[in-house]
């Protein structure tokens, strides 16, 4: 080594310790409390889907039942009756399905079936007389192939 070297006399350099990673800096903050409000509002937004869908699901719970269940009774057709009126009642809640009977009824069944309305008149028809009748004119898997081709429609 060299006296009159003056690069000899320097010493390395060191560079300062780091901070750490905690607390981190303002920037992290700010996204994770953007995440965290985003994933709040992901939530709420599922959950409320949820629920307005809850009636798609109970409706399809119960024509399954429904057709586990296959009777040609009055009170079995009346059961597929309550059913349409409750899901018309949600898709078309302006025309207020539930007070109307009778020729009334079949005439919106058929008017809010997207395809085949005239081949499904008497279906309809026997369908919904069936629930006074005591002895219905119609078989059980007609009338439940209906209302599940009304129901795909609506749903």
């Amino acid at each position: 080594m060299n006296p009159q070297d003056p690069l000899a006399q320097l010493k390395d350099i060191y560079l300062p310790e780091t901070g750490g990673w905690w607390p981190p800096a303002p920037g992290w903050w700010l996204l994770a409390a953007f995440c965290l409000i985003a994933l709040i509002a992901l939530l709420w937004a599922w959950q409320r889907r949820r629920a307005r869908s809850l009636w798609k699901r109970q409706a399809k719970a119960e024509l399954a039942t429904l057709s586990q269940q296959v009777r040609n009774e009055p009170g079995w057709y009346g059961d597929l009756n309550r059913l349409l009126k409750r899901v018309a009642r949600q898709t078309h809640p302006d025309r207020h399905p539930e007070s109307m009977t009778g020729d009334q009824w079949v005439d919106f069944l058929l008017e809010t079936l997207p395809k085949d309305r005239i081949a499904s008149r008497p279906t309809a028809e026997a369908m919904v007389t069936a629930a006074w009748q005591p002895k219905p004119a119609i078989d059980p898997r007609n009338a439940l192939a209906f209302t599940s081709l009304w129901l795909e429609a609506q749903l």
